[in-house]
């Protein structure tokens, strides 16, 4: 049974989520403050957060920054008011590795968690030691999700190792869009969802020498993406 973890300081709103969650056969705990979601994550093996932006004290923001820089790998959807372009990229930024703006169908959002938590069985499967690929001075470790280049060393969500992971398996090759979201990610093809415009500039900042003028992480106007070495 998988543990979720909701972090939603209005209760009416965590009380639904509770209900609903519990009624699909999850195990589900609630807490209203950032402060308390990083305390119980210490403690306790979640299978995944649920993670509101506007909380009392610590936000969401810093909830997730801290979770990665300690190391903790659980799936994190972002679940928010806050659905501007740059609350977006803020949110994958900081670690999330899905974000769903409220007002949201529940239908979507028990979609999202299924497909977060087959995701995180890929992190949790063995990967030979030698799964590393250097390319022009930049290394990718698949197995710690760390990228590594110039710039430093950036933590990789789920989501944009295995996206980079199949690029880097198919570079060279274009890889459709419809290709990322069904068989990347194991999401719907007509998903809302801008996951692979904000992981593509993310990754470009640490994978380019000139982010406006990509040579590795290539867009494909109208299909996809490239990758070349």
């Amino acid at each position: 049974m998988a543990r979720i973890l909701v972090v939603e300081d209005e209760a009416h709103l965590a009380d639904g989520l509770r209900f609903n969650l519990e009624a699909e056969g999850y195990d589900v705990e609630c807490v209203e403050s950032g402060e308390d979601a990083l305390a119980r994550v210490d403690k306790t093996p979640f299978s995944l957060a649920i993670l509101d932006i506007m909380l009392p004290g610590i936000d969401g923001f810093d909830v997730a920054r801290t979770l990665r820089a300690k190391g903790k790998l659980l799936p994190i959807l972002m679940l928010t008011a806050r659905g501007r372009s740059e609350d977006v990229m803020n949110g994958f930024e900081a670690g999330a590795d899905d974000y769903l703006p409220k007002p949201f169908e529940l239908g979507i959002l028990l979609a999202r968690l299924k497909a977060l938590l087959r995701r995180s069985e890929w992190n949790a499967a063995p990967i030979p030691p030698s799964d590393v690929f250097e390319f022009d001075g930049r290394r990718i470790d698949f197995s710690n999700l760390e990228l590594t280049g110039p710039a430093g060393t950036l933590r990789l969500t789920v989501m944009e190792a295995q996206l980079l992971k199949f690029l880097v398996a198919h570079r060279g090759q274009v890889v459709s869009r419809k290709t990322i979201l069904e068989e990347v990610w194991g999401l719907h093809e007509e998903t809302d969802t801008r996951a692979i415009d904000n992981f593509i500039v993310r990754l470009r900042r640490q994978i380019e020498d000139d982010p406006t003028q990509p040579r590795h992480l290539l867009t494909v106007r109208g299909v996809g993406y490239r990758f070349e070495v």
